[in-house]
């Protein structure tokens, strides 16, 4: 917003370039094209912001109202303006790379010329066109869903209001924090922040707090985000106690501390993953069941005990790859029997005509002459065999069991030969 505000506030566009993207403009309504030509000419009057949103004014509807997602961004060609971090690249490619729309402003005689670019490389971002005057637009969709902003609201979100909204649900709280459509902005490392200077358990259900617990929290909600604001998101100016510099751990072996030695541990629950330190964030109320066993196993990670631990996932892969090798072994030997039964079959291609080619020419060594005499028997011949072994049959039929004729071996002999 200090960016927008100082760069483009009072400019007129001159030209608008897009990049068609039937997500970042399609999911809400809204096309490349008609960006385009909406935006081309209109003079921006003011921006405004609403928790994760914000929108510009121009000096006629539609207006854009626009998301950044996950990792949205706008960039200018004139100033560097972060991204959330102070050890990023300066930008040195123009227009820089994911760009979905980019305004070329008038500037003044003693200005050099700059653009503007909208940039989103997971196309989680949206840009919109609303079509009401620039005064209502917090009265219109996607701005009147969401709740009060602790920042640009804060004669709206009191002690009282937050305690009302509190009280008549039960979840856990930090999930209430999250949710947009009860408080506009708190994303994940905001909420960890807000609770870990309140003291507060994020997994404690929201009705379970007193009068006083739900002050500090209040108070902790905006100065945790003002702060942010204030500070333009620059990490190096967030006070040296906060959480959000030690918060980045997870996943990683070695464990994480704060300055004053509190242990940050992360717990996940239905998918959301929180930081938390347990001996700061103690719970004074009820928390869900899938909460508590979360909590045991990250201690118990962080203490080096079994619980479902390292050890644990080494030998569920070994025990895996054990399973794994012992189905192969059983796959494979129909496979080599199935391909034993077929050896004598006609091949169906070159490869396997060379297969049954080499087993010819390995029982010829074996059986020599013989089979040579069996080759060359012309087809008169073959039909006396054919005979022979007819009668041959007929005995073994007719004698009675238990008894040998002596005929059936002399039978399989010859029809082998045949």
């Amino acid at each position: 917003m200090h960016f927008l505000r100082k760069n483009l506030v009072g400019k007129r566009i001159l030209q608008t370039l897009v990049q068609d993207d039937d997500i970042v403009y399609g999911k809400v309504g809204t096309s490349a094209s008609q960006f385009k030509n909406a935006m081309t000419g209109k003079r921006i009057l003011d921006v405004g912001q609403q928790g994760k949103y914000f929108w510009l004014v121009a000096d006629s509807p539609p207006h854009p109202v626009l998301h950044l997602g996950m990792n949205g961004w706008v960039k200018f060609s004139n100033v560097d303006s972060g991204a959330y971090k102070t050890a990023h690249k300066p930008e040195t490619e123009w227009p820089p790379k994911y760009w979905k729309f980019l305004f070329q402003t008038e500037t003044n005689k003693d200005e050099e010329k700059y653009e503007v670019a909208f940039v989103d490389s997971r196309r989680l971002a949206r840009i919109r066109l609303v079509d009401v005057d620039g005064s209502k637009l917090r009265q219109t969709t996607p701005l009147k869903e969401n709740g009060p902003d602790p920042v640009v609201d804060k004669d709206i979100l009191t002690v009282e209001w937050l305690g009302e909204k509190m009280r008549s649900k039960k979840v856990p709280i930090k999930a209430l924090l999250l949710d947009q459509a009860n408080i506009s902005g708190v994303g994940n490392w905001v909420a960890d922040e807000v609770l870990y200077q309140a003291r507060i358990h994020p997994e404690q259900y929201s009705n379970t707090f007193d009068d006083q617990q739900i002050k500090v929290l209040h108070d902790a909600l905006i100065f945790v985000c003002t702060t942010a604001v204030d500070t333009l998101a620059d990490t190096s100016q967030f006070p040296k106690d906060w959480l959000m510099k030690y918060r980045w751990g997870k996943g990683k072996k070695e464990r994480h501390y704060l300055p004053n030695g509190e242990e940050i541990v992360h717990i996940t629950v239905g998918g959301r993953t929180s930081a938390v330190v347990l001996s700061r964030q103690q719970k004074t109320g009820p928390v869900s069941e899938q909460a508590e066993k979360a909590e045991e196993e990250a201690e118990g990670k962080n203490n080096g005990n079994d619980v479902d631990g390292d050890e644990d996932v080494v030998d569920k892969k070994v025990t895996k790859t054990k399973e794994t090798a012992r189905k192969r072994k059983r796959d494979d030997s129909p496979k080599e029997a199935i391909a034993e039964r077929d050896d004598t079959a006609k091949p169906t291609n070159k490869k396997k005509g060379r297969s049954r080619a080499n087993s010819m020419k390995n029982d010829d060594a074996a059986t020599g002459a013989k089979d040579t005499e069996v080759k060359e028997k012309t087809p008169k011949a073959q039909r006396k065999a054919r005979n022979s072994n007819s009668l041959v049959d007929a005995d073994a039929e007719s004698s009675p069991p238990g008894q040998s004729t002596g005929l059936r071996r002399s039978s399989r002999i010859k029809g082998r030969k045949t």
